[in-house]
């Protein structure tokens, strides 16, 4: 019995594979890039649709060193966002997709036009029975090479100003 039901196991799995690697990598494409689009446009409107784009165990990380979130915990950090008519607005303007030839892990990055002008992005997303879901994102700010070593200065004299704040023990 034990081994019938392994083998059927596996079946069903491979089947599954195939299913997905017999989607056509343009069209598996175009769809990820409407539910990036979609999830994007759930931030513009505020609607709380956004975090059941991102899988339960899923991670987003914001362009602050202090920015780890999973899903859950962005969601309370971002409520008071998203009880505005815009939470915040990104509008991706140049996106490359790719994915594993099974079409179960698809990976992506963008640039985004945002409130804090250009940003870049990476993700990871995973395709189920039940749909895509947002496994990873990383939201970053785009810095231009001339202004790194004064960026780099600012910040560590930030954080310095910040290490004196602190209470010592």
């Amino acid at each position: 019995m034990k081994k019938i039901l392994t083998t059927l196991l596996a079946a069903l799995a491979m089947q599954a594979t195939q299913a997905h690697a017999g989607d056509d990598v343009a069209a598996v494409a175009s769809k990820v890039a409407q539910f990036i689009d979609e999830w994007h446009d759930d931030a513009a409107h505020a609607r709380l649709q956004y975090f059941d784009k991102m899988a339960k165990d899923g991670i987003y990380i914001g362009t602050d060193k202090t920015e780890r979130w999973s899903r859950d915990e962005f969601k309370i950090w971002a409520r008071r966002f998203f009880e505005r008519p815009s939470a915040w607005a990104f509008t991706s303007f140049n996106r490359h997709i790719n994915m594993s030839d099974d079409r179960q892990w698809i990976w992506f990055d963008e640039q985004l036009q945002t409130q804090m002008g250009i940003c870049q992005a990476t993700g990871v997303i995973r395709q189920t029975a039940q749909g895509f879901e947002i496994k990873h994102y990383q939201l970053s700010l785009t810095v231009p090479n001339e202004l790194t070593d004064y960026l780099a200065a600012g910040v560590k004299k930030l954080d310095e100003k910040q290490a004196e704040q602190v209470p010592k023990k």
